[in-house]
Protein backbone atom coordinates (compact mmCIF):
# COMPACT_ATOMS: atom_id res chain seq x y z
CA UNK A 1 0.00 0.00 0.00
CA UNK A 2 1.00 3.28 -0.58
CA UNK A 3 2.12 5.38 2.15
CA UNK A 4 1.52 9.38 1.23
CA UNK A 5 2.41 10.34 4.73
CA UNK A 6 5.32 9.51 3.52
CA UNK A 7 5.07 13.30 2.57
CA UNK A 8 3.86 14.60 5.92
CA UNK A 9 5.04 18.07 6.90
CA UNK A 10 4.02 20.27 9.81
CA UNK A 11 0.76 21.67 7.66
CA UNK A 12 -0.45 18.03 6.94
CA UNK A 13 -1.89 15.72 6.04
CA UNK A 14 -4.86 15.71 8.94
CA UNK A 15 -6.00 12.80 7.33
CA UNK A 16 -6.09 9.99 4.92
CA UNK A 17 -9.06 7.64 4.43
CA UNK A 18 -9.05 4.40 2.47
CA UNK A 19 -12.17 3.11 1.53
CA UNK A 20 -12.81 -0.19 -0.14
CA UNK A 21 -16.19 -1.72 -0.82
CA UNK A 22 -15.61 -4.85 -2.79
CA UNK A 23 -19.47 -5.93 -3.66
CA UNK A 24 -20.16 -2.35 -5.25
CA UNK A 25 -16.84 -1.99 -7.23
CA UNK A 26 -15.39 0.39 -4.95
CA UNK A 27 -11.98 1.50 -4.22
CA UNK A 28 -10.97 5.39 -3.02
CA UNK A 29 -9.53 7.64 -1.06
CA UNK A 30 -9.80 10.96 0.75
CA UNK A 31 -7.08 12.96 1.67
CA UNK A 32 -8.10 16.11 3.79
CA UNK A 33 -4.57 18.14 4.01
CA UNK A 34 -5.33 21.07 6.25
CA UNK A 35 -8.18 22.63 7.93
CA UNK A 36 -7.15 25.75 9.73
CA UNK A 37 -8.78 28.14 7.61
CA UNK A 38 -12.09 25.86 7.61
CA UNK A 39 -13.48 23.15 5.78
CA UNK A 40 -11.44 21.56 3.08
CA UNK A 41 -13.40 21.90 -0.48
CA UNK A 42 -11.70 19.52 -2.87
CA UNK A 43 -12.41 17.77 -6.41
CA UNK A 44 -13.30 14.20 -6.46
CA UNK A 45 -11.51 12.46 -9.47
CA UNK A 46 -12.13 9.60 -11.49
CA UNK A 47 -9.51 7.96 -13.56
CA UNK A 48 -8.33 4.25 -13.60
CA UNK A 49 -4.10 4.92 -12.50
CA UNK A 50 -5.14 7.47 -9.47
CA UNK A 51 -3.55 6.69 -5.84
CA UNK A 52 -3.43 7.74 -2.69
CA UNK A 53 -0.32 9.65 -3.36
CA UNK A 54 -1.92 11.98 -6.18
CA UNK A 55 -4.57 12.44 -3.65
CA UNK A 56 -2.47 14.05 -1.25
CA UNK A 57 -0.20 15.81 -3.62
CA UNK A 58 -4.00 17.36 -4.80
CA UNK A 59 -4.75 17.89 -1.58
CA UNK A 60 -1.85 19.61 -0.36
CA UNK A 61 -2.44 22.07 -3.34
CA UNK A 62 -5.84 22.56 -2.63
CA UNK A 63 -4.41 23.61 0.78
CA UNK A 64 -2.35 25.90 -1.10
CA UNK A 65 -4.66 26.94 -3.65
CA UNK A 66 -7.64 28.10 -0.99
CA UNK A 67 -5.70 30.37 1.29
CA UNK A 68 -3.66 31.64 -1.26
CA UNK A 69 -7.22 32.74 -2.61
CA UNK A 70 -7.84 33.71 0.77
CA UNK A 71 -10.71 31.60 1.18
CA UNK A 72 -11.78 30.18 4.39
CA UNK A 73 -11.22 26.62 3.36
CA UNK A 74 -8.80 23.85 3.59
CA UNK A 75 -7.27 21.58 1.18
CA UNK A 76 -8.48 18.15 0.60
CA UNK A 77 -9.14 16.14 -2.51
CA UNK A 78 -10.56 12.63 -3.19
CA UNK A 79 -9.80 9.32 -5.71
CA UNK A 80 -11.63 6.83 -6.90
CA UNK A 81 -10.31 4.17 -8.79
CA UNK A 82 -12.62 3.47 -12.11
CA UNK A 83 -13.15 4.09 -15.73
CA UNK A 84 -14.72 7.87 -15.95
CA UNK A 85 -16.48 6.84 -19.40
CA UNK A 86 -18.69 3.80 -17.88
CA UNK A 87 -22.18 3.57 -18.20
CA UNK A 88 -23.93 6.32 -16.16
CA UNK A 89 -25.95 3.92 -14.25
CA UNK A 90 -22.80 2.47 -13.14
CA UNK A 91 -21.12 5.38 -12.30
CA UNK A 92 -24.13 6.53 -10.18
CA UNK A 93 -23.75 3.47 -8.28
CA UNK A 94 -20.27 4.12 -7.49
CA UNK A 95 -20.72 7.89 -7.00
CA UNK A 96 -23.21 7.31 -4.22
CA UNK A 97 -21.43 4.50 -2.90
CA UNK A 98 -18.30 6.68 -2.42
CA UNK A 99 -20.71 9.76 -1.16
CA UNK A 100 -22.56 7.55 1.53
CA UNK A 101 -18.67 6.53 2.66
CA UNK A 102 -17.83 9.71 3.32
CA UNK A 103 -20.82 11.07 4.93
CA UNK A 104 -19.04 11.30 8.29
CA UNK A 105 -16.25 13.11 6.86
CA UNK A 106 -17.71 16.51 7.40
CA UNK A 107 -14.56 18.55 7.27
CA UNK A 108 -14.49 17.65 3.56
CA UNK A 109 -16.56 19.20 0.85
CA UNK A 110 -16.16 17.29 -2.20
CA UNK A 111 -16.70 19.19 -5.56
CA UNK A 112 -16.16 18.28 -9.64
CA UNK A 113 -12.69 17.55 -10.86
CA UNK A 114 -11.59 15.42 -14.02
CA UNK A 115 -14.06 12.01 -14.24
CA UNK A 116 -16.72 13.59 -12.41
CA UNK A 117 -18.84 16.95 -13.21
CA UNK A 118 -22.07 18.62 -11.84
CA UNK A 119 -24.51 15.27 -12.08
CA UNK A 120 -21.85 13.56 -9.99
CA UNK A 121 -21.84 16.71 -7.39
CA UNK A 122 -25.57 16.41 -7.33
CA UNK A 123 -25.36 12.29 -6.22
CA UNK A 124 -23.61 13.32 -3.38
CA UNK A 125 -25.12 16.53 -2.04
CA UNK A 126 -28.31 13.87 -2.07
CA UNK A 127 -26.45 11.34 -0.11
CA UNK A 128 -24.81 13.74 2.27
CA UNK A 129 -26.37 17.06 2.19
CA UNK A 130 -22.38 18.86 1.06
CA UNK A 131 -20.91 19.30 -2.17
CA UNK A 132 -20.19 22.22 -4.49
CA UNK A 133 -20.23 22.93 -8.07
CA UNK A 134 -23.59 21.64 -8.31
CA UNK A 135 -26.23 22.01 -11.15
CA UNK A 136 -28.41 25.38 -11.36
CA UNK A 137 -31.52 23.46 -10.93
CA UNK A 138 -30.70 22.41 -7.63
CA UNK A 139 -29.15 25.97 -6.57
CA UNK A 140 -25.93 25.29 -8.02
CA UNK A 141 -22.92 27.19 -9.80
CA UNK A 142 -22.22 24.75 -12.79
CA UNK A 143 -18.47 25.72 -12.80
CA UNK A 144 -17.58 23.82 -15.70
CA UNK A 145 -20.08 24.70 -17.61
CA UNK A 146 -19.48 28.33 -17.33
CA UNK A 147 -15.80 27.79 -17.41
CA UNK A 148 -14.67 29.20 -13.88
CA UNK A 149 -11.17 27.67 -14.29
CA UNK A 150 -10.84 29.13 -17.61
CA UNK A 151 -11.52 32.54 -16.66
CA UNK A 152 -9.32 32.48 -13.87
CA UNK A 153 -6.40 31.36 -15.40
CA UNK A 154 -6.92 34.08 -18.61
CA UNK A 155 -7.19 36.49 -15.59
CA UNK A 156 -3.72 34.97 -14.68
CA UNK A 157 -2.43 35.31 -18.34
CA UNK A 158 -3.75 38.52 -18.84
CA UNK A 159 -1.36 39.94 -15.46
CA UNK A 160 1.64 37.77 -16.81
CA UNK A 161 1.43 39.56 -20.11
CA UNK A 162 4.04 41.98 -19.14
CA UNK A 163 6.69 39.52 -17.31
CA UNK A 164 6.27 37.33 -20.32
CA UNK A 165 6.78 40.10 -22.69
CA UNK A 166 4.10 38.91 -24.90
CA UNK A 167 0.72 40.39 -26.15
CA UNK A 168 -2.92 38.22 -25.71
CA UNK A 169 -3.60 39.59 -29.14
CA UNK A 170 -1.86 37.62 -31.42
CA UNK A 171 -0.50 35.01 -29.59
CA UNK A 172 -0.24 31.38 -30.43
CA UNK A 173 -1.56 29.27 -27.85
CA UNK A 174 -1.54 25.37 -27.48
CA UNK A 175 -3.48 23.49 -25.04
CA UNK A 176 -2.85 20.11 -23.69
CA UNK A 177 -6.09 19.02 -22.44
CA UNK A 178 -8.72 20.29 -24.49
CA UNK A 179 -11.41 19.75 -21.45
CA UNK A 180 -13.45 21.82 -19.62
CA UNK A 181 -10.52 23.62 -18.15
CA UNK A 182 -8.87 24.08 -21.76
CA UNK A 183 -11.92 24.80 -24.12
CA UNK A 184 -13.31 27.40 -22.31
CA UNK A 185 -9.73 28.65 -21.78
CA UNK A 186 -9.17 28.69 -25.49
CA UNK A 187 -12.46 30.28 -25.84
CA UNK A 188 -11.86 33.19 -23.47
CA UNK A 189 -8.34 33.75 -25.05
CA UNK A 190 -9.78 33.51 -28.40
CA UNK A 191 -12.07 36.49 -27.79
CA UNK A 192 -9.02 37.99 -26.87
CA UNK A 193 -7.48 37.60 -29.83
CA UNK A 194 -5.15 34.77 -29.18
CA UNK A 195 -4.80 32.31 -31.97
CA UNK A 196 -5.19 28.45 -31.10
CA UNK A 197 -2.57 26.84 -33.29
CA UNK A 198 -2.69 23.32 -31.76
CA UNK A 199 -4.80 21.53 -29.17
CA UNK A 200 -4.84 17.77 -27.90
CA UNK A 201 -7.07 15.19 -25.92
CA UNK A 202 -6.05 11.44 -25.12
CA UNK A 203 -6.90 10.47 -29.08
CA UNK A 204 -4.13 12.82 -30.03
CA UNK A 205 -3.01 16.42 -31.35
CA UNK A 206 -4.59 18.74 -34.06
CA UNK A 207 -2.10 21.19 -35.23
CA UNK A 208 -2.63 24.52 -38.05
CA UNK A 209 0.05 26.96 -37.51
CA UNK A 210 -3.20 29.60 -38.91
CA UNK A 211 -5.02 28.48 -36.50
CA UNK A 212 -7.92 26.44 -35.39
CA UNK A 213 -11.86 26.80 -34.95
CA UNK A 214 -12.06 26.95 -31.80
CA UNK A 215 -15.90 27.31 -31.85
CA UNK A 216 -15.87 24.07 -34.17
CA UNK A 217 -13.64 22.09 -31.54
CA UNK A 218 -15.36 23.22 -28.09
CA UNK A 219 -18.93 21.94 -30.20
CA UNK A 220 -17.04 18.39 -31.63
CA UNK A 221 -15.93 18.24 -28.09
CA UNK A 222 -19.30 18.48 -26.72
CA UNK A 223 -20.38 15.67 -29.13
CA UNK A 224 -18.27 13.51 -27.19
CA UNK A 225 -15.90 13.32 -30.45
CA UNK A 226 -12.06 13.52 -30.16
CA UNK A 227 -10.61 16.42 -31.76
CA UNK A 228 -8.73 14.54 -34.20
CA UNK A 229 -12.15 13.89 -35.96
CA UNK A 230 -12.07 17.07 -36.77
CA UNK A 231 -11.79 18.31 -40.54
CA UNK A 232 -9.38 21.14 -40.48
CA UNK A 233 -5.73 21.10 -39.24
CA UNK A 234 -3.06 18.13 -39.04
CA UNK A 235 -3.33 15.02 -36.86
CA UNK A 236 -0.40 14.62 -35.16
CA UNK A 237 0.86 11.99 -32.34
CA UNK A 238 -0.51 12.93 -28.61
CA UNK A 239 3.12 14.12 -27.58
CA UNK A 240 3.62 16.29 -30.28
CA UNK A 241 1.75 19.05 -28.33
CA UNK A 242 5.02 19.35 -26.27
CA UNK A 243 7.18 20.42 -29.32
CA UNK A 244 4.70 23.22 -30.95
CA UNK A 245 6.07 26.52 -31.75
CA UNK A 246 3.72 28.86 -29.58
CA UNK A 247 3.80 31.64 -27.05
CA UNK A 248 1.63 30.37 -24.49
CA UNK A 249 1.24 26.59 -23.33
CA UNK A 250 -1.43 25.55 -21.38
CA UNK A 251 -1.12 22.28 -19.74
CA UNK A 252 -4.33 21.41 -18.59
CA UNK A 253 -4.54 17.76 -18.71
CA UNK A 254 -3.27 15.15 -16.02
CA UNK A 255 -0.08 15.37 -12.75
CA UNK A 256 3.52 15.67 -13.83
CA UNK A 257 3.68 15.92 -17.80
CA UNK A 258 5.89 18.42 -17.26
CA UNK A 259 9.48 16.75 -16.22
CA UNK A 260 13.37 17.63 -16.54
CA UNK A 261 12.69 15.81 -20.46
CA UNK A 262 9.36 16.96 -21.48
CA UNK A 263 9.91 20.31 -20.29
CA UNK A 264 13.32 20.84 -22.60
CA UNK A 265 10.80 20.28 -25.67
CA UNK A 266 8.32 23.32 -24.82
CA UNK A 267 8.50 26.71 -27.27
CA UNK A 268 6.91 28.74 -25.55
CA UNK A 269 7.19 32.59 -23.20
CA UNK A 270 4.75 31.44 -20.91
CA UNK A 271 3.32 28.68 -19.19
CA UNK A 272 0.18 28.51 -17.40
CA UNK A 273 -0.74 25.50 -15.63
CA UNK A 274 -4.28 24.69 -16.13
CA UNK A 275 -4.31 21.39 -14.51
CA UNK A 276 -3.37 20.38 -10.67
CA UNK A 277 0.30 19.96 -10.28
CA UNK A 278 1.21 19.47 -13.78
CA UNK A 279 4.77 19.84 -13.61
CA UNK A 280 7.69 18.71 -11.95
CA UNK A 281 10.12 20.97 -9.57
CA UNK A 282 12.79 20.35 -11.87
CA UNK A 283 10.94 21.46 -14.65
CA UNK A 284 9.75 24.41 -13.52
CA UNK A 285 13.56 25.31 -12.95
CA UNK A 286 14.48 24.22 -16.20
CA UNK A 287 12.07 26.05 -18.19
CA UNK A 288 12.56 29.29 -15.82
CA UNK A 289 16.72 28.86 -16.14
CA UNK A 290 15.34 29.61 -20.18
CA UNK A 291 13.26 32.59 -19.49
CA UNK A 292 9.89 30.88 -19.77
CA UNK A 293 7.33 32.45 -17.26
CA UNK A 294 5.92 29.58 -15.44
CA UNK A 295 2.26 30.75 -13.50
CA UNK A 296 2.19 27.94 -10.56
CA UNK A 297 -0.95 25.79 -10.63
CA UNK A 298 -2.47 26.75 -7.45
CA UNK A 299 -2.41 30.68 -8.54
CA UNK A 300 -3.76 30.28 -12.10
CA UNK A 301 -6.27 27.59 -12.01
CA UNK A 302 -8.07 28.85 -8.48
CA UNK A 303 -10.70 29.91 -10.42
CA UNK A 304 -13.04 26.64 -9.95
CA UNK A 305 -12.51 26.58 -6.12
CA UNK A 306 -13.15 30.03 -5.66
CA UNK A 307 -16.50 30.03 -7.36
CA UNK A 308 -17.40 26.84 -5.64
CA UNK A 309 -16.59 28.70 -2.42
CA UNK A 310 -18.69 31.61 -3.22
CA UNK A 311 -21.21 28.83 -4.07
CA UNK A 312 -21.09 27.52 -0.76
CA UNK A 313 -21.96 30.42 1.44
CA UNK A 314 -24.79 31.49 -1.14
CA UNK A 315 -23.42 33.86 -3.46
CA UNK A 316 -24.36 34.30 -7.32
CA UNK A 317 -22.87 33.36 -10.48
CA UNK A 318 -21.93 37.29 -11.06
CA UNK A 319 -20.58 37.54 -7.58
CA UNK A 320 -18.09 34.31 -8.24
CA UNK A 321 -17.07 35.31 -11.64
CA UNK A 322 -16.11 38.77 -10.39
CA UNK A 323 -14.06 37.04 -7.42
CA UNK A 324 -12.14 34.85 -9.32
CA UNK A 325 -10.83 37.67 -11.31
CA UNK A 326 -10.07 39.93 -8.24
CA UNK A 327 -8.31 37.39 -6.42
CA UNK A 328 -6.37 35.56 -8.97
CA UNK A 329 -5.01 38.80 -10.78
CA UNK A 330 -3.80 40.20 -7.48
CA UNK A 331 -2.73 36.63 -6.78
CA UNK A 332 -0.50 36.56 -10.05
CA UNK A 333 0.77 40.02 -9.81
CA UNK A 334 2.45 39.48 -5.98
CA UNK A 335 3.84 36.25 -6.83
CA UNK A 336 5.55 37.57 -9.78
CA UNK A 337 6.57 40.69 -8.63
CA UNK A 338 8.09 38.55 -5.68
CA UNK A 339 9.99 36.34 -8.05
CA UNK A 340 11.15 39.15 -10.40
CA UNK A 341 12.46 41.29 -6.58
CA UNK A 342 13.65 38.08 -4.85
CA UNK A 343 15.15 36.20 -7.92
CA UNK A 344 13.30 32.94 -6.51
CA UNK A 345 10.93 30.77 -8.69
CA UNK A 346 7.40 31.86 -9.22
CA UNK A 347 6.11 28.53 -7.20
CA UNK A 348 8.82 30.08 -4.60
CA UNK A 349 7.32 33.22 -3.89
CA UNK A 350 3.48 31.33 -4.63
CA UNK A 351 4.12 28.78 -1.66
CA UNK A 352 5.75 31.57 0.49
CA UNK A 353 2.38 33.74 0.56
CA UNK A 354 -0.08 30.66 0.73
CA UNK A 355 1.89 29.29 3.50
CA UNK A 356 2.14 32.22 5.62
CA UNK A 357 -1.50 32.27 5.30
CA UNK A 358 -2.47 29.23 6.71
CA UNK A 359 -0.09 29.16 9.48
CA UNK A 360 -1.57 32.71 10.79
CA UNK A 361 -5.09 30.33 10.67
CA UNK A 362 -3.14 27.70 12.51
CA UNK A 363 -1.94 29.88 15.11
CA UNK A 364 -5.52 30.52 15.63
CA UNK A 365 -6.31 27.14 16.48
CA UNK A 366 -6.66 25.13 19.48
CA UNK A 367 -5.28 21.72 18.31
Amino acid sequence: MEDAFAFADSLGPEKIVHIYRPKLGLRAVVAIDNVACGPAIGGVRMARDVSATEAFRLARAMTLKNAAAGLAHGGGKSVIFGDPAMPAAEKEILIRAFASSIAELTEYIPGPDMGTDERAMAWIQDETGRSVGLPREIGGIPLDEIGATGWGLVAAIDVAQEFANLSIKGARLAIQGFGSVGKHAARFLGDRGAVLVAASDTHGTLYDPNGLDIAKLIALKGQGQPLTVSEGGKKLPLDAILDVDCDIWIPAARPDVLRADTAARIKARLVAQGANIPATAEAEKLLDERGVVVLPDFIANAGGVICAAVEYHGGTETAAMAAIEEKIRANTAAVLEAASRDKILPRAAAIRLAESRVRRAMALRRW
